[in-house]
């Protein structure tokens, strides 16, 4: 479903990622764990068509496609959709509204009760209130807040690869359960979830039993392994896990 083969970004004179591979399939759930600046965001943004990684070396293909020429907006209609690690306040978009048109012009849904009440069935589940619907996007909404409303959005669209740049991040215990719990209920559901994350927290809480983890350093994909690999790197740290898998 999603191919990536040979990519290298560059940004500052300097490759940011290097030499890429990676691969996942239907229904997959990968989890992309490294230490802070190790090139995990980066690859969310340029899977994701931010403008800022679209000069891009290698093949990134989505669906057999290759998806160089197509902007973010175009990803996600595609079925390609990112949530981000610090969502941005957007001023003059109240919420409701706009996951009403995102239903209407991305989903399809027709029908002006239909769509109320999908809407109300996910918010209601996420936690959100009819007072915080009437808000602007992300407007006085806490770190724990603006990433459910991430996950209200995927859980609407349901998208066919969902990209999670560090959910965990600047949230509390509350917001992880809720946020962990919508991972569960996507990739269930068949989203291949691609979970960039560098705590152990948030994994306490998903299902890893089918999971693949792939460790990051310096912009590549050092060393892969199943869900047992994400607790080692909790007990153990990642420098040792690289100085054990002679990735140093």
């Amino acid at each position: 479903m999603l191919e990536v083969k040979d990519l290298g970004v560059k940004k500052g004179g300097g490759y940011i990622l290097q030499n890429l591979n990676f691969s996942a399939g239907k229904s997959e759930l990968h989890v992309v764990m490294g230490p802070n600046g190790s090139g995990k965001s980066t690859l969310a943004r340029t899977l994701a068509g931010h403008p800022e990684y679209n000069d891009y070396e290698g093949s990134i293909k989505f669906r057999d496609r290759e998806i160089s020429d197509l902007k973010a907006d175009e990803r996600l209609r595609e079925g390609l959709m990112m949530g981000f690690q610090h969502p941005p306040r957007i001023n003059g978009v109240n919420i409701k509204r706009f996951l009403t048109r995102v239903l209407e012009k991305l989903d399809g849904v027709e029908g002006t009760e239909k769509i109320e009440e999908r809407i109300e069935i996910v918010t209601k589940e996420l936690g959100f209130s009819e007072d915080l619907l009437a808000r602007n996007i992300n407007a006085g909404l806490s770190g724990g807040e603006r990433k459910r409303l991430e996950l209200l959005q995927a859980r609407l669209l349901e998208p066919e690869i969902l990209i999670l740049d560090e959910p965990d991040s600047g949230v509390d215990v509350d917001s992880l359960e809720l946020i962990s719990d919508q991972i569960n209920w996507l990739h269930e559901r068949g989203t291949t979830i691609v979970l960039i994350t560098h705590y152990g927290s948030l994994l306490e809480e998903i299902d890893l039993e089918d999971a693949r983890v792939h460790l990051f350093r310096d912009g590549k994909i050092v060393t892969s392994g199943e869900g047992d690999l994400a607790r080692e790197v909790e007990e153990k740290g990642f420098n040792r896990i690289y100085e054990e898998c002679g990735c140093n």
